[in-house]
């Protein structure tokens, strides 16, 4: 039986105090949309400096409105900061980076590494000699450089396809091989031109066959490769590896298709043998591990197979396997490590879901104290040279965010010195929509949402509501942290518009428990737990229940429309972006790790057929459905658009529909621009009536 976390009175208390606060608060000014238009009048929100990292014991660095500068704790001043020009000047990177990909610097500057029409390559500096690694390279046969899954779901975007990684003693080039000859081939057609063209890409979908994927590792003094000892005709995937700090070991985390079995290998560069360091199970699905500390005798990594997250410690030898951690944490990242004290420092959202906290961890006594303080998120956290203090901004959804620099204790009141402040001195003076948060209960679990009420609220009216999420397995969208006024957030308030970011129990509020809820079923929790928020707004007087508007891209393109199809009872109006409809036509690594494969999981594959549900949409007078999508995305395919519109077209369904040529997973430039644009005017016309003020529309 489900059951509500607070009453109806509850959010009623929070618009009464609302109204209240108006009472108090009449001398003050009002924005009006023009004002808005322009942006937020200057004096309400300041700049303030963000720490980026320390010079030494006693200077904190920080950036601000791109400058960066240096805080002497002792005099407590700012002096502008010039980071020092690194050892090799970067006119080498650059002028290579005009003809090669992924130029890359030996860790003692002597070489560099790059990929050329899939080969890898190694540049002498000294000489400006070039000498090909690999030869095969081919449009199947990619070495160093990532095939498109790799590159999108497993090493990140973030290597702009980089597959190669140096050994700290400049030695050895480890690299993966990649062979998309059995990878399907998606074509992506470009209108631009006479004829067009089409952009072929290796993509492969649910149940697909994947990449087969080899590891070498070269020695650059002999130009020999060593083969790591595992069978490319294997179902299996490869994550981020790493080399130890005496480049004797290349440590490979591998995973079968299945992603339910995890082992760490530590993989030999003299002759490729490998063996295991660690190894994890779990019923549903693994996560990658991406939080290492590496020593002379093992590893610090976090992981959450418990349910939680915690922080573990595992020796090279496998002696031993330590767990240092207790308690629900969740979204724990490892700060820093002072081996000397036996101190670890890490974050980690422990006091509740919504917020983060600094921790340290004494290692022999395996105790954690909180070493933050107050209802406060606390982000961007630096910590000194010497542990004794750390940096960081922090904030809640009603108190602007501060830099603080925090004198690390023990069991005292916190001591911290305020670098800047984001309340600016006209802050007090206006009328400003601030957010408040929420809790409902759900099935035991608590899920979280922030709210903001229109300015001048009069419980006596009805008011629509915007819904904001994105729906992804642990990627939520509520935190308990400040978002500054903005053209976006204040319009809306001033037109008399609810505005809501809701999470539900898979989101990462409610431990690995929660998130396997999705497991073989994306989409069904997901939506119910959304309905569920709409079934507890609707008991406030002042929503207008025929008027929720719920809006997301991507994963939350995907819920949108199943809002408005499953869910058409309590969701009339929606903007869906770049969704997936139908998650047989998205890639294999991510879908299969919450679906497993189309062919175990034919039942779970058929409800994610979101087209299938067109009947179910009800369009027109009441109900409107907005689409977009970029005809050039080649993460989630237009495909998956053609095939919705297509099945609302036979059912006689009326929607919105527009369509970014070249766009790609998210829209930039002037597309941007005209999707905001559009954005406003389809909720101005739906939700409240009337056209968008042109004063708003860029």
């Amino acid at each position: 039986m489900k059951k509500i976390f607070l009453t109806a009175a509850a959010l009623l208390a929070v618009a009464v105090g609302s109204v209240q606060a108006q009472t108090q608060d009449q001398e003050k000014k009002a924005l009006t949309l023009e004002q808005v238009a322009q942006g937020i009048p200057e004096g309400i929100v300041n700049s303030i400096p963000m720490p980026v990292g320390w010079y030494d014991k006693g200077n904190l660095i920080v950036s601000q409105d791109r400058e960066l500068g240096l805080y002497n704790l002792r005099t407590g001043e700012t002096s502008p900061y010039q980071m020092p020009e690194p050892k090799v000047r970067p006119a080498i990177l650059e002028e290579l980076s005009k003809t090669v990909d992924n130029p890359m610097f030996s860790p003692d500057s002597t070489k560099i590494a790059y990929t050329k029409d899939n080969n890898l390559y190694v540049m002498d500096v000294a000489t400006g000699e070039h000498t090909a690694l690999t030869t095969d390279g081919s449009d199947l046969i990619l070495n160093g450089w990532s095939s498109w899954v790799y590159y999108e779901e497993i090493l990140g975007r973030a290597t702009r396809y980089k597959a190669f990684w140096w050994s700290p003693d400049s030695k050895r080039l480890a690299y993966y091989k990649f062979d998309d000859t059995n990878v399907p081939m998606f074509p992506i057609y470009d209108a631009k031109g006479k004829h067009g063209t089409l952009n072929e890409t290796r993509y492969p979908k649910a149940g697909d066959e994947n990449p087969k994927v080899e590891i070498g590792m070269i020695d650059l003094t002999t130009g020999e490769t060593v083969w790591a000892d595992f069978d490319r005709e294997d179902d299996q995937y490869f994550g981020t590896p790493f080399w130890s700090a005496e480049s004797d070991k290349f440590m490979v985390p591998w995973m079968p298709r299945d992603q339910n079995h995890l082992i760490l290998y530590e993989v030999s560069p003299f002759d490729g043998s490998k063996k295991p360091l660690y190894e994890e199970h779990q019923r549903t699905w693994i996560d990658w591990i991406d939080d290492m500390v590496f020593t002379e005798d093992g590893f610090y990594m976090t992981r959450d197979f418990d349910g939680w997250e915690q922080i573990y410690f595992q020796p090279f030898d496998g002696s031993q396997y330590i767990k240092l951690t207790e308690g629900r944490n969740w979204g724990t990242r490892i700060l820093k490590l002072d081996e000397a004290r036996g101190v670890l420092f890490f974050t980690s959202r422990a006091e509740i879901s919504t917020r983060y906290d600094v921790y340290r961890l004494d290692l022999k006594k395996r105790t954690t104290e909180r070493i933050s303080f107050g209802d406060y998120n606390f982000s961007a956290v630096q910590i000194s040279p010497d542990n004794k203090y750390y940096a960081a901004r922090i904030s809640n959804v009603s108190t602007p965010t501060k830099t603080v620099l925090v004198k690390i204790g023990s069991g005292k009141k916190a001591q911290y010195t305020v670098l800047g402040d984001s309340k600016g001195p006209e802050y007090d003076n206006y009328k400003l929509s601030e957010a408040k948060m929420l809790f409902i209960e759900v099935d035991g679990y608590t899920l979280p949402a922030s709210i903001r009420l229109p300015i001048d609220l009069d419980t006596n009216k009805k008011y629509p509501v915007i819904v904001s999420m994105y729906g992804g397995p642990n990627s939520g969208t509520v935190m308990d942290r400040w978002s500054a006024p903005s053209r976006g957030n204040q319009l809306w308030a001033i037109e008399g518009v609810i505005q809501i970011s809701i999470d539900h129990r898979a989101s990462g509020h409610c431990g690995k428990e929660g998130v396997n809820y999705v497991y073989r079923s994306l989409g069904q929790t997901e939506l119910a737990d959304y309905i569920e928020w709409v079934k507890y707004l609707r008991t406030f007087p002042y929503v207008d229940a025929e008027k929720i508007g719920i809006t997301g891209f991507s994963f939350g393109g995907t819920m949108t429309v199943l809002a408005l199809t499953d869910g058409a009872d309590y969701f009339q109006y929606g903007i869906a972006g770049g969704g997936v409809y139908d998650w047989q036509l998205y890639d294999t690594h991510y879908t299969e790790r919450y679906m497993d494969t189309p062919e175990d999981n034919p039942e779970g594959y058929a409800f994610t057929r979101v087209w299938e549900r067109a009947d179910k949409y009800r369009g027109g007078k009441g109900s409107m459905l907005r689409i977009t999508h970029g005809t050039a995305d080649d993460n989630v395919h237009m495909q998956n658009t053609l095939q919705l519109i297509d099945a609302l077209q036979k059912a006689d369904k009326q929607f919105e529909l527009m369509i970014y040529p070249g766009g790609y997973h998210g829209y930039r430039g002037y597309q941007a621009i005209h999707s905001s644009n559009s954005d406003l005017i389809f909720w101005y016309r739906w939700l409240l009536g009337k056209e968008a003020p042109e004063c708003l529309l860029r």
